[in-house]
């Protein structure tokens, strides 16, 4: 159940940072931090899709720790690009709550993988 909440929600964040990333470059000119936010951005969906196909439960943890990886440091573009004035105030939130509620889900579901090795 979990997996697929986070596929879901990782693919719709995914092209919503697609669509950033086109305004980015083609409105503001802005291609450095675009085009690491368009990476880690559509990574964390591609790393939990992944982890749906993990060989072990250790495999399938490992991507999702990947995962959780990659929505921190989207967490760190959007605070870049809103700090630096490159997104509006509404634009930043929207985005960064929904991030937000991503790293909650993998962070969610790593824990019940430590929880499970005790």
């Amino acid at each position: 159940m979990e997996r697929s909440i986070i596929c879901e929600k990782s693919k719709a964040f995914a092209l919503k940072i697609i669509v950033l990333y086109k305004y980015l470059t083609n409105e503001k000119k802005e291609y450095v931090i675009s085009k690491q936010i368009l990476r880690s951005g559509t990574s964390i969906g591609a790393n939990a899709r992944e982890a749906g196909r993990g060989q072990s439960k250790a495999d399938f943890y490992a991507k999702l720790n990947i995962s959780l990886k990659e929505a921190d440091e989207t967490a760190y573009w959007l605070e870049l690009l809103h700090e630096s004035d490159y997104l509006d105030e509404a634009y930043y939130k929207t985005l960064y709550a929904e991030n937000e509620e991503l790293i909650k889900i993998l962070v969610s579901i790593t824990k019940h993988q430590k929880e499970e090795k005790k």
